[in-house]
C-alpha cells in the first residue's frame, strides 16, 4: 500500500456584508474566475450549488490545464459549502467554506484539504499556495463589498 499524507490549509478575511450574501457569491462556481487565478473556466449552473450538484472547472496548473469534476457535498445556508473533486496527481481535493458574523462583519475562511496526498508540498509550494489565497481572498471582499448592501447601514 502507497503510503499518504493530509495536507490542510485555510485562510481567511473579513467582510463587510452579510454571511449569507459571501456564501452565495464564492458557492456560485461561476464566480471563480472573478477571484481565484488558476480557476478559468467553469461549467455549472448559475446559482449558489445544494448538496449534489456536480460542476466542472479548467484549472491551470503550472505543468498544464486539468479538468475538475466537483460535487457538492454538504450545505449549511449562511453558514458552511464543502465541495470535492479527486486528480491523479493530489488525490482527492476538499474545498470548505465556512461563514460567520463576528463583531458586525463576515468572517470568511476558505480551507483545502488534500485528505490523501502522496506527499507534503515542499515549502515553496506552501507560499505560492498562501500568496495566491491572499489574492484570492481579497477578490472576494472586494466583489462582494460591491455587491452587498451593508450588513446594519439600513432599517
Amino acid at each position: 500500500m502507497t503510503e499518504s499524507v493530509t495536507f490542510e490549509r485555510s485562510h481567511s478575511i473579513m467582510i463587510d456584508a452579510p454571511p449569507r450574501d459571501v456564501l452565495d457569491y464564492v458557492s456560485n462556481p461561476n464566480s471563480w474566475p472573478e477571484w481565484i487565478a488558476a480557476s478559468h473556466e467553469m461549467d455549472s449552473p448559475n446559482h449558489p450549488l445544494q448538496v449534489g450538484e456536480a460542476f466542472h472547472e479548467k484549472w491551470h496548473i503550472r505543468s498544464g490545464e486539468v479538468q475538475l469534476d466537483w460535487v457538492v457535498t454538504e450545505r449549511e445556508e449562511g453558514r458552511l459549502w464543502i465541495a470535492k473533486t479527486s486528480t491523479v496527481f493530489i488525490g482527492d481535493i476538499i474545498a470548505r467554506y465556512d461563514v460567520e458574523l463576528v463583531d458586525g462583519q463576515c468572517r470568511y475562511a476558505r480551507t483545502l484539504i488534500n485528505p490523501a496526498r502522496p506527499k507534503l508540498p515542499t515549502d515553496e509550494m506552501v507560499r505560492r499556495i498562501d500568496d495566491e489565497a491572499q489574492i484570492s481572498l481579497e477578490n472576494i471582499k472586494r466583489n462582494v463589498e460591491a455587491r452587498s448592501s451593508p450588513l446594519f447601514g439600513s432599517a
